[in-house]
């Protein structure tokens, strides 16, 4: 079934989480998704089918509130649920159509993670944990020798006071369309925040080949992020070597390593427009049904 499949599949993600959380052991690279996000483990574990497919014995969903009983007994997502979603639905799908018009830039070189740490020392930073693997005084000068440009909002909010003046572009909260690009690690994985947020309208198989994409993206983030990882391992057992993006050669392999993920990201940007469009489209067909039944009370 497709439950059961799904949930061997997230387990393996959601496991070592949780296992960590009750050692209560922190990982600046694994835990990210699952802090930084809103959505819960047990949340990402649920499986769900998505708008048009109805449940039968699915009494759990019945409890849920998008959920709806049918009058042959089966479950599925309520129709008035997509209604009241469609502001939310509008906006995701302006954004990624106006990231997926935009040509793909690959000059920041993860300097937004080095941005975030600028002029602190190695207790104040937020990882406080690992220790700079320059030391303050070489980051700093790592960012004080580059250009930097982010694109993305939530790195970019996150730069310290001195930082913010540094970088080439403003982007804010509400002009996210006007500023986010495909080539973007950040970017790429907010899909996966983009699909949980549309959750349960979505099938979970989305959200969790989202959630893939993040997870893979974060450890080059991290990998290019300024922090000595010395000691940590990836979710394949591998060492967390850093991408010395102060190089030329670490320049090089951040941005092959940039274009993939652009590419990895492009149809699931796709297939999640594609979806606020077939969603906004039931929207409308219950707002077309209502207006009949009216007419026809009148």
């Amino acid at each position: 079934m497709r439950a059961e499949a799904h949930a061997a599949r997230v387990d393996a993600f959601v496991a070592p989480h949780l296992a960590r959380r009750q050692a209560r052991v922190k990982h600046p690279v694994h835990d990210f998704l699952f802090t930084y996000y809103s959505h819960r483990p047990a949340q990402l574990r649920r499986w769900h089918p998505g708008v048009g497919v109805a449940l039968e014995g699915a009494d759990d969903h019945a409890e849920l509130k998008a959920y709806a009983r049918r009058e042959d007994g089966t479950v599925a997502v309520d129709p008035a649920y997509v209604v009241a979603q469609r502001p939310l639905l509008e906006a995701t799908r302006r954004l990624l159509r106006a990231s997926a018009s935009r040509p793909a830039s690959y000059g920041c070189f993860g300097l937004h993670e080095w941005a975030m740490v600028y002029r602190l020392a190695d207790d104040e930073t937020r990882h406080a944990d690992w220790p700079l693997r320059l030391g303050p005084e070489g980051t700093d000068a790592v960012v004080e020798s580059h250009r930097i440009a982010c694109s993305h909002f939530d790195a970019y909010r996150f730069f310290t006071e001195p930082a913010r003046p540094l970088n080439a572009l403003r982007p804010g909260a509400a002009d996210r369309p006007d500023f986010e690009q495909p080539g973007c690690l950040h970017a790429g994985m907010d899909l996966y925040k983009h699909a949980f947020r549309l959750s349960p309208m979505v099938a979970s198989e989305l959200v969790a080949d989202c959630f893939e994409l993040a997870r893979d993206i974060r450890v080059l983030d991290m990998r290019a992020a300024p922090y000595d990882l010395t000691g940590l391992a990836d979710h394949d057992g591998m060492p967390f070597t850093p991408v010395r993006i102060e190089t030329p050669e670490g320049k090089q392999e951040y941005v092959a390593a940039q274009r993939r993920f652009a590419e990895r990201g492009a149809p699931l940007r796709a297939r999640l427009a594609a979806e606020c469009g077939r969603l906004l489209g039931t929207a409308a067909e219950v707002d077309d049904s209502r207006q009949r039944a009216e007419a026809t009370r009148a």
